[in-house]
């Protein structure tokens, strides 16, 4: 057991460095600004808060963990030459794309980046500039981009199963303008995760291993910690978010697996580096893109149709969702009444105050009964959120969301009606108390 030792320690020597440095500390301070901004954006679009940011910054940091354990063990088997250059490289592309898009948070992109970087600085080889430039110039140079392109391969195979794993749970309604000026129902997918990676790094005198690395070769190592962000974020207006988020998933794994296979292919052949390094950055591009094209050409999900309402979402712990009412079924029949507007919603749960008898249009257009007491200060429509009608009194206008966005915590929230309005009350009055209960008829 005399490898043993060597290698505690420079496992213990690397999570001291992820605690030491700064990057992994920022990373989760952008991500808890990120989730408090979007249950800001929900309170003002429903009055309601939908989601907790805490519970959310915790569940990313968890799932980040998850990744950075994963990717880490890969790349016992990977061997990289990184430094602390390298990583203030990699923050430093990442912070300045995420001035354009907080998308650009991902590491495909900063990896991308830093791979056409280093093309052209290569092309250029006799330019030696003095100075802090230099000194920057270098760093580049001297970047591994094999290994950080693989990294991002892997990272991204590690995404798709996250999306997958927690894309629902983190999904949050909306409600913004789409075409000519037509109040639209969607779902924002938003999701950021901060890795915590202990990186495999070839050095002279470091720990032996009892296999060969696959792409820098060493008579030892040791384990260097390289805290990194993965980031990834999409609207819907024609699917239910679960179907989004396989989608997705599915084509971020697509996209992982072919950009791991030419980062491979590109570390044993260099002049293929170049591709590897746009098809990080590109790839990453085409999957928003078509992602946003294939919105357009999708008929809007969450419209009334011509008979009851549809439902945009569920508030947690709420009346419906006791009853087991979901995003996407129609309202049809509220105690025997026929229902298309909230206005009729309400007038109908009025008709017996304390009781209330539903009939819920699923999925499949089929219908299920449910009926359930109603209690002092629930909500005044069960939980339910409906489809936009028109009527409501704030908007989203879908902008590019960029980091000084996400500091200052800015919303893309526009009024749509003047406060004098009346709006139905947010409670209905008090019922017999009684065991809650929510059955089929």
């Amino acid at each position: 057991m005399e490898w043993a030792w060597p290698w505690l320690t420079t496992l213990g020597e690397a999570l001291l460095q992820l605690f030491i440095q700064p990057f992994y500390y920022i990373a989760v301070i952008l991500i808890a600004l990120v989730y408090h901004r979007q249950l800001l954006q929900e309170r003002k679009l429903f009055h309601v808060r939908l989601q907790s940011s805490i519970t959310q910054t915790i569940r990313a940091v968890l799932g980040g963990i998850l990744i950075g354990v994963m990717v880490s063990i890969v790349s016992l088997f990977l061997g990289a030459h990184l430094t602390l250059g390298s990583l203030i490289c990699i923050w430093a592309a990442t912070l300045f794309l995420a001035l354009f898009r907080i998308r650009y948070l991902c590491f495909a992109y900063a990896a991308g980046l830093l791979g056409v970087l280093q093309f052209g600085l290569n092309m250029a080889s006799g330019w030696q500039p003095a100075g802090w430039i230099g000194t920057v110039t270098e760093a580049l140079r001297a970047l591994d981009m094999p290994a950080l392109l693989v990294l991002a391969a892997v990272l991204h195979i590690g995404e798709a199963l996250m999306v997958r794993m927690q894309g629902v749970s983190m999904a949050s309604p909306l409600l913004f303008e789409g075409k000519r000026g037509k109040l639209v129902g969607g779902y924002q997918l938003q999701h950021f995760w901060p890795i915590p990676l202990l990186i495999l790094v070839p050095v002279t005198g470091g720990a032996a291993l009892p296999w060969t690395a696959l792409i820098s070769g060493g008579n030892g190592y040791m384990l260097v910690a390289m805290p990194i962000m993965l980031g990834f974020g999409e609207v819907t207006q024609s699917m239910l978010p679960g179907k989004k988020v396989q989608i997705s998933a599915k084509r971020l794994l697509l996209y992982g697996t072919g950009l791991l296979v030419l980062s491979l292919l590109a570390a044993w052949w260099s002049p293929l580096m170049i591709v590897a390094a746009l098809a990080a950055f590109i790839g990453h591009e085409f999957l928003v893109w078509y992602s946003g094209f294939e919105e357009q050409n999708r008929s809007p999900l969450f419209v009334h149709p011509e008979h009851g309402l549809k439902v945009l979402g569920v508030i947690p712990d709420s009346p419906a969702e006791d009853l087991g009412i979901e995003a996407g079924e129609t309202l049809y029949k509220v105690n025997g009444v026929l229902v298309h507007s909230p206005e009729q919603l309400h007038r109908a749960l009025r008709m017996n105050p304390a009781f209330c008898k539903l009939e819920v249009r699923n999925h499949q257009g089929e219908s299920k009964f449910m009926q359930r007491a109603i209690y002092e200060g629930e909500h005044h429509q069960l939980g339910v959120l409906m489809a936009p009608d028109n009527h409501e009194a704030w908007a989203l206008r879908l902008r590019p969301l960029t980091l000084f966005h996400i500091v200052t915590l800015k919303l893309f929230a526009r009024r749509r009606k003047d406060k004098h309005e009346v709006e139905a009350p947010l409670a209905l009055p008090p019922a017999p108390v009684g065991e809650q209960r929510s059955i089929e008829m």
